[in-house]
């Protein structure tokens, strides 16, 4: 019997530079539903990947001096790239798609041509608002206290030449299929699109750019690039290969069960991309799930704000596993979670050590002791027994309808509930009790035997979500391959009666809350370093305007505090002219006059004097200025002091 199909994708992300655990936080959950589905006996395609095109991106390119497609190379695949903390989070993606892909580009352009030769792209000129960081245009209605609705961001008045897509034209049976009930979910998410986004009225969607390079070319009219959205959305496709000899996948996979997108992406998936499958007259996915944001104190992470968490770190740390677990049991998925350290530790402490992990240790260590890690196989099975043998049956079905549903965070509730049923199972039974009566001993097996069945059948609907650890657990309750799989699950009873466990390490210590996050500071401080912000590179300018500032070297003959100024320093230099020169600095927060006094430094002597506090000033000293976490940091420009006074900089 031919497997049935399960095509699930989460958005390809914008390769930055500084990746925090709020990247993660989609793909992890989307992999711990791949691996359920795939456990469930599914044929599962699972799509991750980056979106490398647009102006954002080749602006940075410039800032850092390099080519736009050496920039997302980096990001993308060099070291703590996107591919690496994928690595690292253990995500279980079976293809991963970059939109600098040639077969990708290709693509595109014949989906941007399809559609223009269809009518439902036309040429027009753009004039509104341009949020770059977010690649997206508003119109004045949508802005928010006139700042872009999605970050927050200042925005700025864009007009070029454009090519748009008549997305009015769809916007009827883009409202009928929101309000089908099964195409977005949650349904708040329906409300927030037809109310925000339909009835005001779908404006026509700009699809190309003509301000900057880096895109799809349309090939039918140089100059212009395919608008990032276009680009991007289409990936879900050419992944498997629409309109490409790349693969061969797309009747076996399309259309998509799920996109798991982030709320802030929803707008594009759910309104935008089934308008475009309309045109190219494609299936539409079968549904779009709009997940929250892990937020702290209130405010989505970015980078920009300063408040990003460090997956690595945290892995280093507290492990892989505890903290995928931690992300997907403590917030529901479709609503925001917001996230903190302290939240993170007591959630290891409650969860994974003194439930889950005491199982694990407690049922363990007393097979060994009792029975030297073998069960026997006589058994004395009493009343209280049905009701731990019943609950595992149940919570199986439940965790099913829960995973289905993509509520991640209920579907461990009932794990949980089994395992702490477990717990009070051992606290009834009192199997230390069992044991100092010989007789007791088939009586004593049973216990044993009944909380490793618990223990196996728990670990196995935990497998998505901690596979490497959950492993590891199944190795010392003595379960084998053919015990770990989904249809194990599906009665009690499946080790075998003399099973043989094998205690090994603690899967999770117990933390002490204080010195774990003293700790996580240390570590914190020691992986980002200080915090430095660059200042763009300015325009460029002519070698003649260069040419005209006269750089000199100087020697500090004098440096003293001006009267009534915090700031200023007054210098009296001698610039090799046998003319002492007299600059004003505002240095006096970094530097001390005395010990400047001989010191080698460098002016623009050929500045218009101008005066300062009552005296005049007559050129400037250079000096380098960063901001290093968030205060301003200077260094004044000294030379060698074997570099004679006079000596002209070129």
């Amino acid at each position: 019997m031919e497997k049935k199909s399960f095509y699930i994708t989460t958005p390809i992300y914008y390769p930055s530079d500084k990746l925090h655990i709020g990247h993660t936080y989609c793909t992890v959950a989307t992999d711990a539903i791949a691996r359920y589905k795939r456990m469930r006996g599914y044929d599962v395609m699972f799509l991750t990947g980056t979106d490398e095109h647009g102006q954002k991106i080749e602006e940075k390119a410039k800032e850092a001096g390099v080519s736009p497609q050496a920039f997302v190379d980096r990001i993308v695949t060099g070291e703590k790239g996107v591919k690496d903390l994928w690595k690292l989070m253990n995500i279980s993606n079976d293809r991963f798609i970059r939109t600098t892909d040639d077969y990708h580009v290709a693509s595109i352009q014949r989906i941007f041509r399809r559609m223009y030769e269809k009518g439902d792209i036309y040429k027009g000129a753009y004039k509104g608002k341009y949020c770059t960081p977010c690649e997206s245009f508003w119109t004045e209605s949508q802005l928010v206290d006139g700042k872009c609705p999605d970050c927050g961001r200042e925005v700025h008045d864009a007009e070029e030449e454009a090519y748009f897509f008549r997305l009015s034209k769809y916007a009827k049976p883009v409202q009928e299929l929101l309000e089908s009930g099964t195409f977005l979910e949650p349904a708040s998410r329906v409300n927030e699109m037809i109310n925000n986004f339909i009835k005001p009225g779908l404006e026509d969607l700009c699809v190309s750019r003509t301000s900057f390079s880096w895109g799809v070319p349309v090939d039918f009219d140089p100059g212009h690039v395919v608008y990032v959205w276009v680009d991007a959305l289409s990936n879900y496709i050419t992944a498997l290969g629409y309109l490409n000899d790349k693969y061969d996948d797309y009747a076996r996979y399309w259309p998509a069960d799920v996109h798991i997108v982030g709320k802030e992406i929803v707008r594009f998936h759910s309104i935008i991309w089934p308008a475009m499958l309309m045109s190219l007259g494609e299936p539409l996915p079968k549904k779009v799930y709009g997940h929250g944001w892990l937020v702290i104190n209130g405010g989505k992470m970015s980078k920009s704000k300063g408040n990003v968490v460090d997956p690595y770190v945290l892995a280093d740390m507290f492990g892989v596993d505890a903290l995928r677990f931690f992300l997907l049991r403590t917030f529901p998925f479709g609503s925001d979670g917001n996230f903190s350290n302290e939240l993170l530790i007591s959630t290891i402490n409650t969860d994974l050590a003194n439930d889950l992990g005491n199982l694990v240790s407690r049922t363990t260590a007393m097979v060994e002791k009792y029975f030297g890690g073998k069960l026997i196989a006589e058994r004395e099975e009493a009343d209280g027994d049905a009701e731990l043998i019943a609950l595992t049956a149940k919570v199986r079905a439940a965790y099913a309808e829960q995973m289905d549903a993509f509520q991640l965070h209920l579907a461990l509730e009932e794990v949980f509930s089994l395992i702490q049923r477990a717990n009070k199972y051992i606290d009834e039974t009192a199997p230390w009790v069992l044991a100092r009566d010989e007789s007791k001993k088939p009586r004593l097996a049973s216990v044993m035997y009944n909380l490793l069945e618990s223990l196996r059948v728990a670990l196995v609907l935990l497998t998505p979500f901690m596979p490497e650890t959950v492993g590891k657990a199944l190795s010392q309750i003595g379960a084998d391959e053919s015990e770990r799989s989904w249809d194990s699950t599906e009665r009690f009873g499946v080790l075998p009666a003399e099973v043989q466990v094998h205690r090994g390490e603690t899967l999770f210590p117990r933390l002490d809350m204080a010195k774990a996050l003293a700790e996580l500071e240390e570590r914190e401080k020691a992986a980002n370093g200080p915090q430095i912000k660059v200042e763009p590179v300015l325009p460029e300018v002519s070698i003649d305007d260069f040419a005209r500032s006269d750089l000199r070297v100087c020697k500090v003959l004098k440096c003293e505090a001006v009267k009534k100024s915090k700031k200023l320093l007054r210098f009296e230099l001698d610039d090799g002219t046998g003319t002492p020169r007299q600059i004003l600095s505002g240095i006096h927060e970094f530097y001390e006059p005395e010990a400047l006094v001989g010191k080698t430094v460098v002016a623009i002597v050929n500045l218009p004097p101008r005066k300062m506090m009552g005296l005049e000033s007559c050129g400037m000293l250079l000096s380098a200025v960063r901001e290093v976490d968030g205060k301003e940091e200077l260094h004044l420009l000294m030379l060698d002091d074997s570099v004679p006074a006079g000596a002209k900089l070129c």
